[in-house]
């Protein structure tokens, strides 16, 4: 089991800081034993699904792994998500066990998730949610029917540490260890179902590909909740003994000071996030020699990103990367010792035991040079969506190669470039936006007959989503009612930053929005 591991061949060195609380791989290695002793307590069986909806936290690594090691599959839950989003979540996986974050960002997740699921026939802790069965708030006091986390922990005592590690051991490596929801083209989320030994093959080569190491600093920024910031991030640094430092919301100045206080070493993220660092007033006044590597990816990488990383950071590793959940998280990466120009214009070459091609519309592979789809096979392809056998179907072809819907094109290196997204999706500061989704949110709106998003360019955030919207007869919603609705009701990332009300949507002849038109209207 990882964190055995981690806590017997790591022992006193700093596995994770948060704030003032330092703790050691041993210390680790007994707080997640007793979450797990907990788990058993608390009657979580293998297999049983356990969420955690938690920003980046010391608690979270603990509780998650907790339940892993328990032989749960863990369910992490977006931090950006409303509660009808959060619900959806957990209705769909029948989780079991809920760890919920107390107040975050100004905003009760317990309420919210409360006012979601009001009805229903569950006996529980939330009556909309028939099989959850115990819900967990990280907080000191907890509402009627949820327990704190001390509380629950306590529960665990009368556990012993053979009962924890004989249900560890009864685990099988082909076993699911996480169902990632990833949101799809027509509007709801599918849960990607990835197994522990997968997880584990995946994050050891992303390891030794960037060249982590033991005693390094890893400021973790990207959220948990995402397969990067939990698989590249607290997987990682348990495989090399690196220390976490979690940062719950990025903010400029904090990272500036984490890096100079903490020494941090290794700081991966989307490009917007290093710009940020690179421009910001106060970057001067902090001592950031100690940071040596950064990997980016998610978006377009600037070559000057690049270099100005490298001359006045003195970051002596830049690699960028590609990779889906659908796919553990990594599919391709840069090498050390890739030069600038390669490292800023192509995600990199695949990962040892991963096969790449890139395909035309009618399945023939493309020579380098030629854009087309991007398809993947190899060890870390998940199985499927968790119960959707059709949408399985549609994106795992017979001889199992993984259909991206991303448009790339490979240079005779095997480097490969996305160049553009099947599915329309675009990327908001880091995170993944689907239009399908929004506009299936969006026409919830008493006022809204139909929606149409699509990206559009920001300075800041790299993309961000514009609706073209179709008001219903004698609706007199305003493009400022219509933002000011969806930031009540959809996480942040996915809120229209532009609304313009059109008599009708342009469509085909098959009735299919034509959004090629709408971008034109950008």
């Amino acid at each position: 089991m990882l964190v055995r591991a981690a806590a017997e061949r790591y022992g006193e060195r700093e596995a994770v800081v948060e704030g003032r609380t330092r703790v050691s791989y041993a210390e680790l290695g007994e707080r997640v034993e007793r979450a797990a002793a907990a788990c058993l307590a608390r009657g979580v069986e293998p297999g049983d699904r356990v969420a955690v909806w938690a920003p980046n936290t010391l608690d979270w690594i603990v509780a998650a792994l907790g339940a892993v090691t328990a032989g749960g599959v863990l369910v992490p839950v977006n931090t950006r998500f409303k509660g009808a989003e959060a619900a959806y979540v957990l209705e769909r996986t029948r989780a079991r066990l809920l760890f919920v974050t107390g107040t975050f960002l100004g905003a009760s997740y317990v309420a919210s998730l409360r006012r979601a699921t009001a009805e229903g026939p569950g006996t529980g802790p939330l009556p909309g949610l028939p099989h959850l069965r115990e819900a967990v708030v990280f907080a000191p006091d907890a509402p009627e029917n949820f327990r704190t986390w001390a509380d629950f922990l306590d529960c665990g005592t009368a556990v012993s540490r053979r009962a924890v590690r004989e249900r560890a051991e009864l685990t099988a490596p082909s076993a699911p260890s996480d169902i990632t929801f990833t949101s799809g083209t027509t509007g709801h989320p599918k849960g990607v179902v990835i197994t522990h030994e997968q997880t584990l093959r995946v994050y050891d080569c992303w390891s030794e590909l960037a060249g982590l190491a033991e005693g390094d600093r890893y400021l973790i920024v990207n959220p948990f909740f995402h397969t990067f910031g939990y698989k590249a991030g607290v997987i990682a640094c348990l495989l090399r003994g690196a220390t976490m430092i979690p940062q719950p919301v990025f903010n400029a100045e904090t990272a500036l000071a984490h890096i100079a206080t903490e020494r941090i070493s290794v700081l991966p993220g989307p490009p917007t996030l290093h710009q940020s660092l690179l421009d910001h007033p106060a970057r001067h006044q902090h001592d950031l020699s100690a940071l040596r590597l950064v990997v980016t990816g998610a978006a377009v990488v600037p070559l000057e990103l690049v270099e100005r990383l490298r001359a006045e950071l003195g970051v002596g590793t830049v690699l960028t990367a590609y990779g889906l959940t659908e796919a553990s998280g990594t599919v391709t990466m840069c090498r050390r010792g890739d030069p600038p120009e390669v490292v800023a214009a192509t995600s990199g070459r695949a990962l040892p035991g991963t096969e790449v091609k890139v395909v035309a519309s009618s399945g023939a592979e493309q020579p380098p040079g030629t854009p087309g789809e991007v398809l993947v096979r190899g060890y870390h392809v998940t199985s499927g969506y968790f119960e959707e056998p059709r949408r399985t179907e549609e994106v795992l072809t017979p001889d199992g190669w993984l259909r991206t819907g991303d448009i790339g094109v490979m240079d005779t290196d095997g480097n490969l470039r996305i160049t553009d997204r099947i599915k329309d999706m675009f990327i908001v500061g880091g995170f993944n936006a689907y239009p399908a989704e929004i506009e299936q949110l969006l026409t919830r709106h008493p006022g809204i007959a139909e929606a149409a998003v699509v990206g559009v360019p920001d300075a800041r955030l790299g993309e961000v989503a514009k609706v073209f919207a179709v008001r219903h007869p004698g609706a007199t919603v305003t493009a400022d009612d219509l933002i000011a609705w969806s930031r009540r009701e959809m996480a942040n990332y996915k809120v229209p930053r532009e609304v313009e009300f059109v008599p009708e949507l342009p469509r085909n002849a098959s009735g299919k929005v034509v959004k090629t038109r709408l971008r034109r209207l950008r």
